[in-house]
């Protein structure tokens, strides 16, 4: 079984930065894509960004220009570097790997984000 594990969280103050990491716990082949989501209280959760195998990434309008995800395939870690941010932003961000053959992929357990002065 593949975990995942997320770190870089922590409290910021609105236009501050953190960077995000999520280290899988063994090479995952095949993958289609690996991302972030994050799921504020009383919300669902959404997408964030995610990068393909490709090389492609897509971002959600919110973060767009402020956040970059980057990945090390070979070592099977991703991660987010957010800028400028804001209050909205808080959340707990989960990190999100899919194979070609697994559905949804694998999750990590969360690494929450709160942005507060």
């Amino acid at each position: 079984q593949v975990q995942l594990v997320e770190s870089g969280g922590g409290l910021v103050q609105p236009g501050g930065s953190l960077r995000l990491s999520c280290a899988a716990s063994r090479i995952i082949e095949n993958i289609n894509y690996m991302g972030w989501y994050r799921q504020a209280p009383g919300k669902q959760r959404e997408l964030v960004a995610r990068v393909f195998s490709g090389g492609g990434t897509n971002y959600a309008d919110s973060v767009k220009g402020r956040f970059t995800i980057s990945r090390n395939s070979a070592k099977n870690t991703i991660h987010l570097q957010m800028l400028s941010l804001k209050p909205e932003d808080t959340a707990v961000y989960y990190c999100n790997v899919v194979p070609f053959a697994l559905g949804n992929g694998y999750w990590g357990r969360g690494t929450q984000v709160t942005v507060s002065s």
